[in-house]
């Protein structure tokens, strides 16, 4: 006895809208993010705590941008299209913005690229570079976190740290275990393992060093690692999030 196949929900209907950045005509889906449209169209914008393959947390604000008719500058990774919207990524206002933000988080902790093990592979460096950054105009915190190397292969230095959680989401949404978490308010936040354990007593972590991987500057490191081998591989965050979803 054959069976007649099974119903399937048909995908659900997305609009195309059509709309301007930087004076080019782009079209795409209604659902897109500004971010995810400049990217697919060669338009760059500066970004840091977004990362494609997990979810947005629109907490940098580097990828700020202009939109006609709106009186402040949006996150561009958090804000979706719409149709007819005229965009501006790269004015002398969000310049000066993106560059202000970049001497705040330097001056918060130490980012002294020198004597890191990420000098020259590090996102945050990049950003400075590319930004203009050249010194930091406001006085530094000189605040002092802890180094914690209590885990056999990793370790966590939070003098590092932007706390853009690509940690806390990777761990969360790609590998399923959630020892990364985030505790504290303002410049006192601060990412934990298990309640804030020592990530080596860790019952969760699974060692995968996805959160290694994933970690825009020198924040998580593999121990032993040289300064010339603190390339990260942050393409195979896309590929296994693809992965997920087809399960």
């Amino acid at each position: 006895m054959t069976h007649p196949p099974a119903a399937t929900n048909p995908a659900p209907k997305v609009r195309v809208v059509t709309l301007k950045i930087d004076d080019h005509d782009v079209g795409a889906r209604e659902t897109d993010s500004i971010l995810e449209i400049a990217q697919a169209n060669g338009i760059r914008i500066p970004s840091l705590c977004y990362l494609d393959g997990l979810s947005t947390w629109g907490a940098c604000r580097l990828c700020m941008v202009e939109i006609e008719g709106f009186s402040k500058p949006v996150s561009a990774c958090s804000t979706t299209a719409t149709e007819g919207m005229k965009i501006t990524t790269n004015s002398a206002r969000l310049k000066r913005y993106r560059r202000m933000i970049l001497e705040l988080l330097f001056a918060e902790r130490n980012h002294v690229c020198s004597v890191c093990v990420s000098n020259g592979h590090c996102e945050l460096q990049d950003l400075a570079a590319e930004c203009g950054m050249d010194h930091v105009r406001v006085p530094y915190r000189n605040a002092t976190y802890t180094i914690d190397s209590s885990h056999d292969l990793f370790r966590v230095d939070h003098n590092r740290c932007v706390v853009c959680t690509r940690c806390v989401r990777v761990c969360d949404e790609i590998e399923g275990a959630h020892t990364w978490d985030v505790m504290g308010r303002g410049v006192n936040c601060q990412v934990i393992t298990d309640l804030n354990q020592p990530w080596g007593d860790s019952q969760s972590c699974t060692s995968c060093g996805k959160c290694v991987q994933v970690c825009p500057t020198g924040a998580l490191v593999k121990k032993g690692t040289a300064a010339g081998e603190m390339e990260k591989h942050d393409d195979f965050v896309p590929y296994l999030a693809q992965m997920r979803k087809r399960q």
